[in-house]
């Protein structure tokens, strides 16, 4: 391992050792202290949350997008700190946690047995969302995580999901979807956080008016085994509790070649994704290039770098 994977393994062990021992009051503190002097700096991934911002908010003027990146890091960081914290929170606190609205098309969707998956974009805390589903509903799910360096980081947070009651498969591998098919047939239910994929395979959207990709995985799930697709968007609001909604579900269309039924779908969940997004920019944590303009540096002049923002495990 070298230096830079064993600082960065280092500090994310210290992170989940130190911050969940603090009180919550402190906790929050500290949160909001590490966002705004990232913020300040002005570093590639605030310039690229307030360019991303931009499309979802069009039309606002300088300080709007600068006050949009400060509430952005803020909630970003919540997200840190509530999921270092997550581990020593009890029971009656993760149910306490999150208050999803339209839950019944989870439940009716579970009831019917034929499988549900859930979809979701990087808004609020999907970490809590699950820990919540495991914890309030007694529901376990199975989810896919990104392999991270150094590998001893991505043991870190496969054991922390699992320690939250969640089945975790890695992304790469090539067995992953075949996995998570297994247990839609068996009438589980699956977890995918699914408003960025840049590689081949994903799907093609507009999105907020310009073309992104999105992963096919979703829609492609909900054809072979015919679970539920249900769209799922979070927020917080100025209470400790988090918020969310469970989407209607996005139907398979009755005619098409399979890509075109693929298309469709993603399609219905960029739309449902960016209904979220829109009432509530500043919990999208996208610190990353989404739109494929910004892949592109010939068609946009003057952004951030290749390797601008943060990853999301």
């Amino acid at each position: 391992m070298s230096a830079r994977d064993r600082l960065t393994d280092g500090l994310y062990g210290a992170g989940w050792a130190t911050v969940k021992k603090l009180p919550e009051p402190a906790a929050v503190r500290l949160g909001r202290t590490v966002a705004d002097v990232a913020w300040k700096r002005r570093g590639t991934g605030v310039r690229r949350l307030e360019g991303n911002y931009a499309r979802v908010v069009p039309g606002a003027s300088p300080e709007r997008l600068a006050a949009l990146s400060r509430a952005g890091m803020r909630s970003y960081l919540r997200y840190w700190m509530e999921s270092f914290r997550l581990p020593a929170w009890s029971t009656e606190r993760i149910k306490g946690g999150f208050t999803p609205k339209d839950l019944h098309h989870l439940t009716d969707g579970m009831d019917a047995g034929k499988g549900v998956i859930l979809a979701l974009p990087h808004l609020a805390n999907w970490d809590l969302a699950g820990a919540w589903v495991t914890t309030k509903l007694g529901i376990p799910f199975t989810t896919v995580a990104e392999r991270l360096k150094p590998e001893t980081l991505y043991d870190r947070f496969v054991a922390y999901r699992e320690g939250l009651g969640m089945e975790v498969l890695p992304h790469s591998g090539g067995t992953a979807f075949g996995t998570l098919a297994r247990r839609l047939r068996d009438g589980g239910l699956v977890c995918l956080v699914a408003d960025r994929d840049l590689s081949a395979s994903g799907v093609e959207v507009d999105f907020f008016g310009e073309t992104a990709r999105m992963p096919a995985g979703p829609a492609l799930l909900a054809q072979q085994t015919g679970a539920l697709l249900l769209p799922v968007t979070l927020w917080y609001d100025d209470s400790p509790v988090m918020q969310g909604r469970v989407h209607p579900p996005v139907e398979v269309p009755e005619s098409g070649t399979r890509a075109e039924k693929t298309s469709v779908m993603t399609q219905a969940l960029a739309d449902a994704f960016a209904t979220g997004i829109a009432d509530h920019p500043e919990d999208w944590h996208m610190l990353q290039r989404l739109w494929l303009k910004d892949l592109d540096p010939a068609k946009a002049p003057g952004s951030p770098g290749a390797a601008d923002g943060q990853g999301t495990p």
